[in-house]
């Protein structure tokens, strides 16, 4: 059997490697140019579910590289008013094992990881154009440069946008989620962590402001310094990995703090997502006049180039389709916002499944029929889940009830910031959420 994947993200990779050990012959294909192209720089979190998938996929010595090569790990969660003063603050578990813990990584990082290995599978500047069905049951995927591949699956791994969904599915539809954000990254330096309250980080920060506005924040720090080499008094195993991994000459990440402002898209100007650079981080500055003056620092601290507009879309629901040799994966099929976090676990958890269903020794067919089902199932709760937590449809963003939502909102975390017993149910949902193990 040969598998064709469109699409060199995180799923798509993660699935190459699932298959390519259990010995089914697979191509990538990937419009990006070369190995280092694009930006891939913004922090992704990667929780139980994306852990065991990549373990499970991955070769041991990459998975182990994978986990070493990821940001210091984030010790609290904290939530925060425009003035960061503390709503309630979370401490994060201590790592139990390689699994169960969150971690953070680079875009850029993860790519160059799932990358390693597997030169001789990936094809680089192929454009998908569209598929074909071939008389004796196979599938060929076309592309712009003229050039084909053909095998016995197609999965369209392509993202939001995805032309492989487009031609099988062309009822599948997006909607806007009523949310545009701002993301940017500012170097780590002396200047920019001290425009950050004392203890908030290492971790993660979000700012739930007036008017329904919202910024996280992010700090990522690496085991490799300035100068690409490993830093001093990291593991000497993992340092061993760090500097024996090819995918670090490719890796443009240096330690940084990610922002990201986010509204409803009624606040932003008509303009905004042909904005960019300067003009973006300006924007942020003004559209927040009354936050503490060490947020307005921050953002003038970013690198413009770095800074881009997002407008946030989400998937809808779609019912189960006949299955033939083309299927889906990821934000192919089941784009969802950021509310949750689970994007990318999703797009794992998709991999495994597919890897798992491809291996079972039940015909083709079958075997993508139930991984079909079992994926819209728990793929578009994660969409809905989403939704509910980031949307423009929620009470913070109406002019006037919104300041009501956001009183009773701050009113709950500081109530389960200082009784011990609502703290900890609220740090056992969250971890549920997140897949991990509970803790004895």
């Amino acid at each position: 059997m040969k598998v064709i994947i469109i699409g060199a993200g995180t799923g798509g990779m993660c699935l190459a490697h699932g298959l390519r050990r259990a010995g089914i012959d697979v191509a990538v294909h990937e419009r990006d140019r070369t190995r280092a192209s694009g930006l891939h720089g913004y922090r992704v979190g990667i929780d139980p579910h994306g852990s065991r998938a990549l373990k499970a996929c991955l070769p041991p010595e990459l998975y182990r590289t994978f986990v070493a090569t990821c940001a210091r790990p984030p010790e609290r969660f904290a939530f925060l008013d425009e003035r960061l003063r503390r709503t309630l603050s979370i401490t994060l578990r201590e790592p139990a094992d390689d699994v169960n813990d969150e971690k953070s990584v680079s875009r850029m990082t993860l790519r160059q990881v799932l990358f390693t290995g597997m030169e001789d599978v990936l094809h680089f500047s192929r454009t998908f154009v569209r598929y074909s069905h071939e008389p004796g049951g196979r599938v060929t995927a076309h592309f712009a440069d003229g050039t084909s591949d053909t095998g016995d699956l197609l999965v369209g791994a392509d993202g939001v946008n995805s032309p492989v969904r487009q031609q099988r599915l062309p009822h599948a539809r997006l909607e806007d989620a009523g949310i545009i954000a701002i993301a940017a990254k500012v170097p780590v330096t002396p200047e920019s962590v001290a425009t950050l309250p004392a203890g908030l980080f290492p971790g993660i920060g979000m700012v739930l402001a007036p008017r329904g506005m919202a910024c996280i924040l992010h700090w990522m720090e690496f085991p490799w310094g300035a100068d690409g080499r490993p830093k001093e008094g990291i593991g000497g195993n993992d340092a061993a990995l760090v500097a024996a991994w090819p995918g670090l000459l490719y890796d443009n990440t240096r330690d940084y703090l990610n922002w990201g402002l986010s509204a409803a898209t009624g606040k932003f100007p008509a303009d905004v997502m042909s904005r960019g650079g300067a003009s973006l981080v300006d924007l942020a500055i003004r559209m927040t006049p009354r936050w503490d003056p060490r947020l307005h620092r921050l953002f003038a601290l970013t690198d413009p180039s770095t800074c881009f507009p997002i407008n946030i879309r989400t998937s809808v629901r779609v019912d189960p389709w006949p299955t033939d040799n083309v299927t889906l994966l990821g934000d192919a099929i089941h784009t969802m916002t950021p509310g949750q976090g689970v994007g990318a676990n999703t797009a794992l958890r998709d991999a495994h499944n597919l890897v798992l269903a491809l291996t079972s020794g039940r015909p083709l067919l079958d075997a993508v029929r139930d991984y079909e089902r079992d994926m819209l199932e728990y793929g578009f709760a994660a969409v809905e889940a989403s939704k509910k937590q980031t949307g423009g449809d929620q009470l913070v963003h109406r002019p006037v009830i919104g300041r009501a939502a956001l009183a009773a909102t701050r009113t709950f975390l500081r109530a389960t910031d200082r009784i011990p017993s609502l703290k900890r149910r609220f740090e056992a949902q969250l971890y549920d959420t997140r897949g991990a193990v509970a803790s004895p």
